[in-house]
């Protein structure tokens, strides 16, 4: 059965190809005129530089934590800690780093295409914006594949371990490195990439009263830097991180319940199935011209539900070949369903073409404060749906799988239901990496004094991009939930194997309960850190656009131009220096809990930051992408339209959701999963020194 992960290199080839044709179809369209090329070349040079200096900072950081992981596995012989486990932390983050800075490569090429493109017609440009986003897509899912497939091969043949536990215990700690990267590159890039569309938006567009993106604006490269560098590097990492995590973590379950390697097999070729179908639904999505958010929402979905379906039809016989389990299959379905699901409900709260976003964009006819109080309650009750769909996929993988007989084998059944969420993730991140370029086609055509009609059809790509991404971070936090419960169990029988004990998990046990409240209390306070890293570099950013508008003579008149190196410099600096804490507290603090509470605290801090953490990512990226759609609404012409008391009213609301949706909320399923996998890579140091087990 082995020799079958030779289909995993087959899947990555697959994917990686694609992308590589998707990329050479981009390229083949024109930049445009010489003025958007120009603003093309800064927003690129002004990514390359956060990136590098970004890369710079955590490759020191991997560096600290790759000798102490060595320390770790060789002082102890190899018994707190797999010796590969160190190499393999390096591999998932570079791997996870190459996924991010694919996407922004990319990103940067195809944004004054995609403007250049939707010159002539809204569907050209739809085709631009959304190849480049399969160039990311596919990248993604292709060097996870390859990363998975060529560890798998290491630990079987090049080491010789025979053992499918062994194999599974060791590749689920395998998955830290890309969480790691992937939190550096989420909090990093999406702190850029508010500071700046913070500082633009109340400066610019609510003080000075200019459109967004003019080239009047001194923060207005900066910003479209940071639809890259955050909503492009950063989601990419992100996703890459998710779609491994998911993957390794039901490897270790399928060991556990006994399935041996054809339960490691089964999440493996799922995944290659959903590279295939991720390619022919993408030949699906294209649009006619004048088309509405709604034709454009239903281009998108043909392409998405196309690949789901697909791959949920050819899911069946693998599964039957594989396990000969039919409620193993339904727990597939259950994670296909479930994330089409969540996808649109996401699209009903965070769309203008939903009632939601649009009574959301009528309360701006009372001021700003409405809007806010509207948008909060708009996210905390778009919750319901994602918790409930979430707890029913739970339930119904887990007792399909065969729960009520077998408990490891329910546990591989909410496993498999993670991947079958992220099997189709090539489209479903293409549906959401091309929303970055259509916004920063949008802010070129603008720049570039590009006819209306341009910005028009740019606008309508960006709202459309507004939604998917939302939908993208509902998958990505649906998913993170299943596969977060996975590593829970997974920590429990790697430390019940080593202690041979069992662990009482009972909640009436203090350290349990205490552990359920610290885990709730560093979702709030690593929410806090990252909000705040925003607030300040925005604070920096503001002061500076207000400076030149008063300094620097005739930049309102067009009569001199604005220094923009300086804003993108600011928000470098002010991003670099926020990322650190709330990193290093994701990492940090499961190990400080185990120390002093040992493995009973950790189970309960891990079950506590998943579930207050999953509520508050749902909560948080809808009601910002609610905000900023509600304000799109109201540009377009209603309620007032551009420059209006409404439309001020929806920028600031837009303005504090910008964190919200694009920084702290996409941030929270890689803590959820960081804390589970440095729990378990630190569960032999946890063992040997806790202040429990020394009482």
């Amino acid at each position: 059965m082995e020799k079958y992960f030779i289909l995993g290199f087959l899947g990555s080839i697959l994917a990686l190809g694609f992308s590589v044709i998707q990329r050479r179809r981009v390229l083949s369209v024109s930049e445009g005129n010489e003025r958007m090329q120009k603003i093309a070349a800064a927003i690129r040079s002004g990514a390359n530089a956060y990136l590098k200096h970004q890369y710079t900072t955590v490759f020191k950081v991997f560096g600290i934590v790759f000798v102490l992981l060595l320390i770790l596995a060789f002082a102890s012989g190899g018994r707190m800690l797999s010796r590969v486990t160190p190499f393999a932390f390096l591999t998932g983050g570079i791997f996870s780093m190459l996924a991010g800075y694919i996407g922004m490569k990319i990103a940067t090429s195809a944004n004054a295409r995609t403007a250049n493109a939707a010159s002539e017609s809204l569907n050209k440009g739809l085709r631009v914006a959304f190849s480049s986003g399969s160039v990311m897509g596919f990248s993604v899912v292709g060097l996870g594949m390859l990363d998975v497939t060529m560890w798998f091969f290491i630990l079987r043949y090049a080491l010789g371990i025979t053992e499918p536990e062994q194999i599974g215990s060791i590749m689920v700690m395998n998955g830290m490195g890309a969480s790691f990267m992937a939190l550096f590159a989420r909090v990093g890039g999406g702190i850029y990439t508010k500071a700046a569309d913070v500082g633009a938006d109340l400066v610019g567009k609510v003080e000075a009263g200019i459109p967004e993106d003019d080239p009047r604006n001194p923060a207005t490269i900066a910003d479209n830097v940071g639809d890259n560098v955050g909503d492009v590097a950063g989601m990419g990492a992100d996703l890459y991180e998710s779609y491994v995590g998911s993957i390794l973590a039901t490897f270790s379950l399928g060991a556990i319940a006994g399935y041996g390697f054809q339960g490691m097999l089964l999440p493996l070729l799922l995944a290659v199935v959903g590279i295939l179908c991720s390619i022919l639904g993408s030949f699906l999505i294209r649009t006619k011209e004048d088309a509405s958010q709604e034709d454009l929402l239903k281009s998108l979905r043909t392409g998405t539900y196309s690949a789901a379906i697909l791959a949920a039809v050819l899911g069946a016989p693998l599964t039957y070949f594989l396990l000969h389990s039919w409620g193993v299959y339904i727990a597939i379905l259950c994670g296909l369903v479930g994330g089409c699901v969540i996808g649109y409900f996401t699209e009903y709260y965070t769309s203008d073409t939903y009632k939601p976003t649009r009574e959301l964009a009528a309360e701006s006819e009372t001021g700003s404060a409405t809007i806010i109080i509207g948008g909060l309650s708009l996210g905390m009750r778009s919750t319901m749906v994602s918790i409930l769909v979430v707890a029913a996929a739970v339930l119904l993988s887990f007792y399909c799988a065969g729960g009520a007989r077998s408990f490891n084998m329910g546990l591989y059944g909410i496993g498999i239901a993670g991947v079958g969420m992220l099997s189709t993730l090539g489209i479903t991140l293409a549906t959401d990496a091309y929303g970055p370029v259509a916004d920063n086609a949008g802010g070129i055509a603008q720049m570039a004094e590009l006819p209306e009609e341009v910005r028009e059809r740019t606008d309508a790509l960006d709202s459309l991009g507004n939604t998917t991404a939302a939908t993208g971070k509902g998958f990505a936090i649906g998913s993170a939930s299943l596969t977060a419960l996975a590593l829970l169990v997974s920590y429990v029988d790697i430390v019940q194997s080593k202690t041979e004990e069992v662990l009482d998990l009972s909640l009436t046990n203090p350290l349990m309960l205490v552990g359920l409240f610290i885990g709730t209390m560093l979702t709030f306070l690593f929410t806090s850190l990252t909000m705040n890293g925003v607030e300040r570099a925005a604070q920096s950013i503001v002061v500076e656009v207000r400076r030149q508008f008063k300094e620097i003579k005739g930049i309102m008149d067009y009569q001199a131009d604005p220094e923009y190196a300086r804003c993108v410099a600011l928000c470098t600096k002010g991003a670099l220096h926020e990322m650190i804490a709330p990193a290093l507290i994701a990492v940090v603090m499961p190990i400080i809990t185990g120390l002093i509470l040992g493995p009973v605290g950790v189970v309960g801090m891990l079950g506590g930051v998943s579930v207050s953490g999953f509520a508050m990512a749902v909560f948080m990226s809808n009601a910002g992408g609610a905000w900023d759609n509600a304000k799109k609404y109201i540009e377009a012409g209603h309620h007032g339209g551009k420059g209006s008391e409404q439309h001020k009213a929806a920028v600031v609301g837009d303005t504090v959701g910008d964190p919200l949706k694009d920084t702290s909320g996409p941030s929270l399923n890689i803590l959820i999963k960081l804390c589970s996998t440095v729990s378990i890579v630190f569960s032999g140091l946890i063992l040997a020194f806790n202040l429990v087990g020394l009482l």
